[in-house]
């Protein structure tokens, strides 16, 4: 954590005096020694015999009465696999980023944030109680504004950092209510702590009304940082910031942090009763089938990425809901590997062709472009969970544990995957296959420092699947046992639910090849358009309250700020300019009226004397 924020120092106060390569090079070996220190520090957690958390306090923060709380940080199975996803993905996303932002004009400011975005991330991770991880939250908050405007000269990217913002705060709103929450009803905000009293199904406390209302807004502040339904609008147009950024927001960083939210709280999530299965599962499984749909009829190839990890997000809240935690910190760390690998395969294509993106401006680029090909074939095989791919084994998870949840949820996480081996074979296709759409345009490799962070998550994306896999032992679920431990994990797979899931993802891949083969849409009439159109959830959003919430600040502004309180201010200056006015009438410069004065005042003053 200390690293990277030492990098960012660094290259926000000397940035500009260490050139290009000095800036790239603290930024980058910042971030790969965060993550050789912490792969050091989870391979003695995993071989310990005991694996319980370890805390370290820094200092006391805050101490008012009862209420203290301390600068602590903790460091267990959970933290472990979410600080080496965040560095070791973050360390590829860097050195992509060398070659991929090597001509913008403000490189240190660049590798400034992204290596802030790092810490930050750390900071949420690590943080051993909820104050500090809501202080990684709001920084997390902070350099996606700072990186999705990167570009703020622009209005696109302006509009979509200050939209990213403004969302979450919605979230942050119910999640700081939900922390008090929580305080209130246990004393506390240390995750040992609430582990203790909530643990073994929460005892007295399970079910209490206060439990349910706090988990509910902890979930609610949850849905807005990992872009689910309602508070999902924020992410497609955060693909406006540098392709980089998308692929680190997407994979390893921001989005993550709702899905560790709930995982980290499991206790709290487990004891307040129905949430799991009665709000979490239901909302994770309607915005996975939603934003699948929605990515169907999109042409921008980021904004097709977009709509997709929403609804590997909403897969991860699916498995949560069902009990799942290792199945959903399982998908987590493979959609990291294959979500990052697609970005940073879309940037390849941006950055031969002069940041075109358009599916239907794109075509043939197999054959120039041979190690982009090939990431973003992998990549979007892992997606739609084709076996061997790491994709496959987690998703599997996921499917069998909404099965094992209810009908309903398991049909809708099937039908989620045909939907999405069907969107990622139509990218595939139009971008790759066929003749080139503009037969102008001379598209290349990408340079070395692209190339290699591509290479290794192809690999990763190919066999990363095995951490979790259970005939390879899943070694990822023993390592996350302390947190989750067996309760609600899945069990030994049928042979005949894992063909028919193939069978699915791979009737998809048909589906989306034979559909587009010939770089044709087919014409889906009124569904085609409501699909582009988000189901007209945008278009509810504007009427609903982005109108209303303008009209009622002109309002407010022309009513109350110009009359009340401009009216105010300008009101006691005018006051001071008569009052100021009419005592310089006084002031006429004749002597003997002055004298007249002096004398009135006396004799005033005499007769209350005598008076008195």
């Amino acid at each position: 954590m200390a690293l990277p924020l030492a990098g960012a120092l660094v290259n926000g106060l000397l940035g500009g005096r260490l050139g290009r390569r000095g800036a790239s090079l603290v930024a980058c070996l910042a971030v790969l020694g965060a993550f050789l220190l912490s792969a050091a520090a989870t391979q003695g957690l995993a071989t310990s015999s005991e694996r319980a958390a370890h805390v370290v306090r820094l200092f006391e923060w805050i101490g008012v009465a009862d209420f203290r709380i301390s600068a602590a940080f903790q460091w267990d199975p959970l933290s472990a696999l979410l600080a080496l996803v965040v560095t070791g993905v973050g360390f590829l996303i860097h050195v992509y980023s060398v070659g991929y932002m090597a001509d913008d004009p403000d490189y240190s400011r660049y590798f400034t944030y992204l290596n802030l975005f790092v810490a930050s991330m750390l900071v949420l991770v690590l943080g051993a109680n909820l104050l500090v991880l809501f202080v990684g939250w709001e920084l997390v908050g902070l350099c996606s504004y700072l990186l999705i405007g990167f570009w703020f000269e622009r209005p696109a990217a302006a509009a979509a950092g200050r939209k990213a913002f403004v969302v979450n705060r919605i979230g942050d709103a119910a999640f700081v209510v939900g922390i008090l929450s929580v305080w209130g009803l246990l004393g506390t905000l240390e995750f040992r702590e609430i582990w203790r009293l909530l643990g073994e199904g929460g005892g007295a406390l399970r079910g209490h009304p206060g439990l349910v209302a706090a988990a509910l807004l902890l979930f609610a502040g949850a849905t807005g940082k990992s872009a689910q339904l309602p508070l999902y609008v924020w992410l497609p147009d955060a693909m406006e910031g540098p392709t980089p950024v998308s692929a680190l927001i997407h994979a390893a960083t921001m989005v993550t942090a709702g899905v560790f939210l709930v995982g980290r709280l499991w206790p709290l999530f487990e004891a307040a009763g129905p949430v799991l299965g009665a709000v979490v599962a239901p909302v994770g499984a309607a915005t996975a089938l939603f934003a699948a749909t929605v990515a169907v009829a999109q042409y921008d190839l980021k904004r097709v990425l977009a709509y997709s990890t929403i609804s590997q997000l909403g897969y991860m809240f699916l498995a949560l809901g069902a009990g799942a935690g290792g199945a959903a910190f399982f998908h987590l760390t493979t959609h990291a590997f294959f979500k990052a690998l697609l970005f940073l395969a879309a940037g390849s294509v941006m950055h031969a062709l002069h940041g075109q993106i358009d599916l239907r401006h794109l075509g043939g680029l197999r054959r120039s472009m041979p190690l982009t090909f090939l990431g973003f074939v992998v990549g979007a095989l892992s997606l739609s969970g084709i076996p061997p791919l790491s994709g496959f084994w987690s998703k599997e998870e996921i499917l069998h544990a909404a099965r094992a949840q209810a009908a309903g949820i398991w049909g809708v996480a099937v039908a989620t995957s045909f939907v999405t081996a069907y969107y990622a074979t139509r990218a595939a296709v139009l971008a790759f296959w066929g003749e080139p759409a503009d037969r102008h345009a001379h598209p290349h490799g990408p340079p070395p420092a692209m190339a290699w962070p591509m290479a290794g998550l192809v690999v990763l994306s190919a066999v990363g699947g095995f951490l979790g896999a259970q005939w390879a032992g899943a070694p990822l679920r023993a390592f996350l046992e302390p947190v989750f431990g067996d309760h609600g994990e899945t069990s030994s797979v049928a042979g005949a639910e894992v063909a028919g899931a193939v069978a699915v993802a791979l009737a998809g891949v048909v589906a989306g090849w034979w559909a587009h083969r010939a770089r044709r849409e087919p014409d889906l009439g009124p569904l085609g358009r409501a699909l582009a159109a988000q189901w007209g959830v945008e278009a509810l959003y504007d009427r609903a309250v982005v109108r209303p919430a303008k009209a009622l600040s002109h309002l407010l502004a022309q009513r109350v700020d110009a009359r009340v309180v401009d009216g105010a201010a300008s009101g006691l200056a005018d006051l001071v300019v008569r009052a100021a006015a009419a005592v310089r009438t006084w002031q006429t410069g004749n002597v003997r009226q002055y004298a007249a004065g002096v004398l009135a005042g006396a004799v005033v003053l005499f007769v209350y004397w005598v008076l008195r």
